[in-house]
């Protein structure tokens, strides 16, 4: 199974946006939200609208966590002010238990609407809008690695060490070198490495 990666490029996070806003506002948000927040696929689609109407930040407990033994905790992520105005427009004439991301079909065996699209049609809808962007190995995780990976490259070098255990503590990690290759930073430096590596060149 080949490993998801993040977006590098902030130039291709912002077409992307840019691309969906006008094709389709619950999509739009949704991205956003995740290359904004670091929230799980599965968690943005458990939000109701309550949740984030006139508010700041978004309080839940995370559904996943690898370590079932693991203290649960209440985490708070902000919602950011370039989303804000967007998302409040987005939600206007919704009631407060409705789902943010619901799903356009009724539910097949309940006939139940309205429920969030599942994780499926999250990965098809990702795949389908990086494939013009010449973007490989994307999938559910992509935001959450997007956010972490656009965080920490480009933080200020003083305060990268910063920005990294606060990840470290947003992904549960216990060392570093889990976060670097959960975002794809080995794999970067690696990459940088063998590049600068020449035997023809004095």
């Amino acid at each position: 199974m080949s490993t998801v990666q993040p977006i590098r490029d902030k130039e291709v996070v912002a077409e992307i946006a840019s691309t969906l806003r006008f094709t389709s506002e619950r999509n739009y948000i949704f991205f956003c939200m995740g290359v904004y927040s670091g929230l799980r696929v599965s968690d943005l689609l458990t939000l109701q609208v309550s949740a984030v109407r006139n508010q700041t930040h978004i309080s839940l407990i995370e559904h996943k966590t690898r370590n079932t033994r693991k203290k649960v905790k209440k985490k708070k992520f902000i919602i950011h002010p370039d989303l804000y105005d967007d998302l409040q427009r987005y939600i206007e004439g919704m009631e407060d238990d409705e789902f943010l991301f619901a799903s356009r079909q009724k539910k097949t065996k309940s006939g139940e609407r309205g429920q969030p699209f599942n994780r499926a049609t999250a990965y098809r809808m990702l795949n389908k809008i990086a494939k013009p962007f010449g973007l490989k190995e994307i999938g559910c995780h992509t935001l959450r690695k997007t956010w972490g990976y656009q965080l920490l490259t480009n933080a200020e070098p003083d305060q990268a060490p910063y920005v990294l255990a606060l990840l470290m503590e947003m992904f549960g990690h216990s060392d570093p070198m889990y976060t670097f290759r959960y975002l794809g930073l080995t794999q970067d430096a690696m990459d940088t490495a063998i590049r600068r590596l020449s035997y023809t060149k004095s």
